[in-house]
């Protein structure tokens, strides 16, 4: 089984100059973890994910309150929040390293990228869909 056949396709972005905020809002209405980050050229390169925005949360605990944790959020753009080390799967990688590598780095995704273009993701959840689906078909 190779990513193409786990990972998903319809995915959401931000660029490295948007606002941390921006990201903060992609997450929470489209309930996701990670967003790929994309370059001027329209590259990915680098990821920010949920664990880049506890910062925030943790602003709303220290007492900023949630208004001044949003306006702090629109203070930082991605570029100073986003995980600096980038791991990608290509589509026609194994499942089983794919997995690997989210292992060995403790990573929640892989952005999947062909011919220098983002076109997929695969999470944990896409792995965790993969068994609870092998599962039901063993039934």
């Amino acid at each position: 089984m190779q990513v193409k056949d786990v990972m998903k396709t319809e995915v959401r972005t931000v660029r490295r100059n948007d606002e941390l905020a921006l990201a903060d809002k992609l997450m929470q209405d489209e309930r996701i973890r990670h967003l790929p980050v994309l370059d001027e050229d329209g590259a990915v390169c680098a990821v920010v994910s949920q664990r880049d925005l506890f910062r925030g949360a943790l602003l709303r605990a220290l007492g900023y309150g949630g208004r001044a944790a949003d306006m702090m959020l629109r203070q930082v753009v991605v570029k100073e929040a986003m995980s600096s080390d980038l791991y990608v799967a290509t589509p026609s990688m194994p499942v089983a390293e794919a997995a690997r590598v989210m292992i060995e780095h403790k990573i929640g995704c892989l952005p999947v990228v062909a011919d220098g273009k983002l076109v997929g993701i695969v999470t944990e959840t896409d792995f965790v869909q993969l068994v609870a689906d092998h599962k039901v078909s063993e039934s």
